[in-house]
């Protein structure tokens, strides 16, 4: 691991973040039936041992996000490997945030991105070669790989269509935790106004 104080600085980030979340009451429509995570990796961080995320997850409860746990290291390993994967593109991202992918998310995020001159990903699960998909943890390389090469580089929000087995999900990848947040609560405010 690296040092305590960007430890620190990575933790610390995370439960502002996690903060910010469970006072959206507007972020629980985005929230999958996989839950949400919240991941921060460290500046060098090469396994999910290296990435600070929420334990257990966020969930809802009483009208708001909230977090089953606090934020700890090797918390997740879906999100982790995510963001240690779209690092080998992109070493500024550094954090990462998933939540529900349905049509009228995926329109909010269109107008989203269209406002801020950003791309919008898509990941098709059905051109996934058999191989990657049936051994486990072969996923996440190949979809990061996808991405790069259908727009060149990782978008910033991104979304994997169905797969066998598989919810839908949005990402939004970004510098830290609160700028991911951020950008998940905006989403979700616009999403909750559409319906």
């Amino acid at each position: 691991m690296t040092n305590k104080k960007e430890s620190e600085a990575v933790l610390g980030n995370l439960v502002t973040a996690v903060n910010m979340l469970q006072t959206c009451p507007e972020f629980t429509s985005l929230i999958p039936e996989v839950r949400v995570n919240l991941v921060y990796a460290l500046p060098e961080a090469r396994t999910p041992q290296e990435v600070a995320a929420v334990d257990g997850r966020i969930t809802a409860v009483g009208g708001l996000p909230h977090a089953s746990g606090m934020p700890a290291w090797g918390a997740s390993d879906h999100m982790a490997r995510l963001v240690i994967e779209v690092r080998k593109y992109d070493p500024s991202v550094n954090a990462g945030i998933n939540f529900k992918c349905d049509a009228d998310v995926i329109e909010v995020v269109k107008e989203y991105c269209s406002e801020r001159k950003l791309p919008l990903g898509w990941i098709d699960r059905r051109q996934e070669p058999a191989e990657a998909a049936e051994r486990d943890r072969s996923s996440m390389p190949w979809k990061i790989k996808h991405l790069v090469e259908r727009y060149g580089s990782v978008p910033r929000l991104f979304y994997e269509g169905e797969g066998w087995g598989k919810e839908p999900l949005f990402m939004a990848v970004g510098t830290d935790a609160v700028e991911v947040t951020g950008i998940a609560m905006e989403i979700a405010r616009r999403y909750r106004q559409r319906t």
